[in-house]
């Protein structure tokens, strides 16, 4: 009979990924015909560009599609320098630039390699759900620090008092996931001055920061630092997934001082090699083209987060805080229940929502919901959720075919 495989005492701690485990359940219950709303995800419903679409199919059909260096591109580096003199005012070279599959993985590979055993990184909760375990598969420790709770905005003396010998890196996420915060000038003026002066790195995953709302400004990292990129300290994480709708292109980079990126180029040639050449040619495509399909998501994702927050207010009891950015509103739902797991789970048993628990970003009571989707599907599954909470509704309710029990 065959052995159970021994696992790492890192495979025995990590949990799959919460919003990923609820894309496939929404997925599972529609191939079943269930009239399932999906208001977990993190995945535009808009497409992408065509410029990108054309260049990945030209080097598709010719059928050489080959290894490419293990840190990208020289081309599609040449076009996140470019975008980094545009969007941060700062000169890079391809020395200081790393491609990856994915944001996700620029980040995951920047840890490994800033972090011993027993390391700490400091960031703010809420926080996104996989910043915990990929400190942890790195080997760091989570130190997370909360926010105010009327502002989702961190307090720099919590941060800074946060900070011990072993921190080694601070992470922020501007505007955030899961709630649309767009953290101050002052904030990032004062939490980049005391990591300089304490050799910590900072990075900032950028993925969200073109997608903000009413016109606002998001202070970037380098506009708060007279220092050069090599002196700063300073890596910021970013991709084409969310601002051109390319999530299943598997392309983010990360931009610090060559001496780290060359240390994870390192790294990332013998865990992955290259991300993939299509995505690449695709990415350089839309980094390098018509950006109208930018800012046409950002005009839809600000109807519809004016949609969602004017549809939450009219259920009793819940707070919101209007999102400035992302795609996605975390409302406080403490109210009808304080366990946001169970909550969950009761929305997607009895009106197929799904949902995801406020826990998984660091604070109970809270459910994080997307607006990313079509807006008649928000304003269903808002509906749906209004209906169950609201104890003087009907006993039933018909969507279609099928009728829901309270």
């Amino acid at each position: 009979m065959p052995s159970t495989p021994h696992l790492s005492s890192t495979a025995r701690s990590v949990s799959a990924s919460a919003t990923l485990q609820l894309n496939a359940e929404a997925a599972r219950l529609r191939a079943a015909g269930e009239p399932v709303m999906h208001l977990g995800g993190g995945e535009p419903q808009s497409l992408a560009p065509q410029d990108a679409v054309e260049a990945g199919l030209e080097l598709l059909t010719t059928g050489a599609v080959r290894y490419t260096p293990a840190s990208g591109t020289p081309e599609l580096k040449d076009a996140v320098v470019a975008y980094t003199q545009e969007f941060y005012g700062r000169q890079a070279r391809r020395e200081n630039v790393m491609i990856s599959a994915g944001a996700k993985q620029a980040l995951m590979v920047a840890l490994i390699a800033l972090l011993d055993a027993g390391d700490e990184v400091v960031f703010p909760a809420p926080y996104w759900v996989s910043y915990p375990e990929m400190v942890s598969i790195a080997g760091g420790v989570s130190v997370p620090v909360a926010s105010d709770p009327q502002t989702h905005q961190p307090r720099l003396a919590a941060l800074i008092a946060a900070f011990t010998d072993r921190t080694r890196v601070v992470l922020l996420n501007s505007p955030s996931n899961p709630a649309g915060k767009v953290l101050s000038r002052d904030l990032l003026v004062g939490v980049i001055e005391v990591c300089q002066e304490r050799g910590i790195t900072l990075i900032v995953d950028d993925i969200y920061h073109r997608l903000v709302f009413d016109g606002l400004t998001v202070p970037h990292c380098f506009s708060c630092t007279t220092a050069s990129l090599e002196e700063a300290g300073i890596v910021v994480i970013n991709g084409i997934s969310k601002q051109y709708a390319m999530t299943g292109f598997r392309i983010g980079w990360a931009v610090g001082p060559a001496t780290l990126i060359k240390a994870m180029s390192n790294l990332q040639s013998h865990l992955t090699g290259g991300p993939s050449t299509i995505s690449q040619v695709a990415a350089v495509a839309a980094l390098n083209g018509d950006q109208k399909s930018v800012d046409q998501l950002r005009y839809d994702l600000q109807e519809r987060r004016d949609r969602t927050v004017a549809l939450l207010a009219e259920i009793p009891g819940v707070e919101i805080i209007k999102p400035e950015g992302t795609f996605y509103c975390f409302v406080n739902f403490s109210k009808y229940d304080e366990d946001s797991t169970r909550l969950a789970q009761r929305i997607l048993t009895k009106v197929q929502v799904v949902t995801v628990p406020g826990i998984e970003f660091g604070m109970e009571g809270y459910l994080r919901l997307s607006f990313c989707g079509a807006l008649a599907d928000i304003e269903e599954g808002i509906g749906r959720i209004k209906w169950l909470l609201d104890e003087a509704a009907g006993a039933q309710l018909r969507v279609g075919a099928k009728i829901f029990v309270r």
